[in-house]
């Protein structure tokens, strides 16, 4: 079935180079909004550079990132991220982290407190709400680190293997809390990872990046139903698939 959501992100020709480096070479690809994205690749082909153009953390040699057709600014548009190590404020308890960068988008009171006990409840931190982070196993905290993320009702939502020093049982747990929470509120995701079961899992498409210089080699369509069997005879030819493009050039 044809997908009609329209693009929110469109990126066109990015290329970067540190010095004479190749690392990212003439990427060009659009994201539907709401759309929920995996970026795969070999170890090393540039997916973590590929991650801080798309943010805005650092800037493309050549090419362009648009959102809603405008060239994407951190002082517009709602860019948030999620890393794979926890990254709460110490200081703020967790009803205060979510709301960080709230304030610091000076959102309307109202559509604050609503936005934040909204996020506490879809992320089941209700008892947590007045704990701070040295009191919340590492698993609760990223929860809350993902909270605070969808809270800001980003235009994009960038996440770089935030689970990856997790074990399996505590993976499965918060993906399926991620997906949750990215279908209840209709969120635009780019989800980076070097786990391809875990990006067949999430994903409606992946991306699958070359050895550097990174390129788009392929791109992969999921169309499983949720919740995901992993042991699903698709699921696993799937997975088999996407692991067999990185494996062979």
């Amino acid at each position: 079935m044809k997908d009609k959501r329209i693009n929110k992100v469109e990126v066109k020709n990015l290329t970067k180079k540190f010095g004479d480096l190749l690392v990212l070479d003439n990427v060009s690809f659009k994201i539907k909004k709401g759309e929920f994205l995996c970026v795969v690749g070999p170890t090393g082909c540039g997916k973590t550079t590929f991650l801080n153009l798309l943010s805005c953390l650092c800037e493309p040699t050549s090419g362009d990132l648009l959102i809603d057709g405008e060239p994407a600014n951190p002082k517009k548009h709602n860019l948030a991220f999620v890393f794979q190590e926890p990254s709460s404020f110490p200081w703020l308890n967790v009803e205060q982290n979510i709301q960080f960068g709230l304030d610091i988008k000076k959102t309307r009171q109202k559509d604050k407190k609503e936005r934040v006990e909204r996020i506490i409840s879809l992320m089941g931190l209700e008892q947590f709400r007045n704990s701070y982070p040295h009191q919340l196993s590492v698993s609760t905290e990223q929860r809350q680190v993902i909270g605070r993320a969808f809270a800001m009702d980003p235009d994009l939502l960038l996440m770089d293997e935030p689970y990856g020093q997790m074990d399996i049982k505590m993976r499965y747990y918060l993906e399926d809390e991620v997906v949750r929470l990215w279908k209840e509120l209709g969120t635009t995701v780019v989800f980076i990872t070097h786990n391809i079961e875990e990006a067949v899992y999430l994903a409606e498409r992946i991306l699958i990046l070359s050895n550097k210089p990174a390129k788009i080699k392929e791109e992969v369509l999921i169309d499983l139903p949720r919740p995901r069997d992993v042991a699903d005879e698709k699921f696993v030819k799937i997975r088999k698939y996407v692991t067999d493009q990185i494996k062979w050039w």
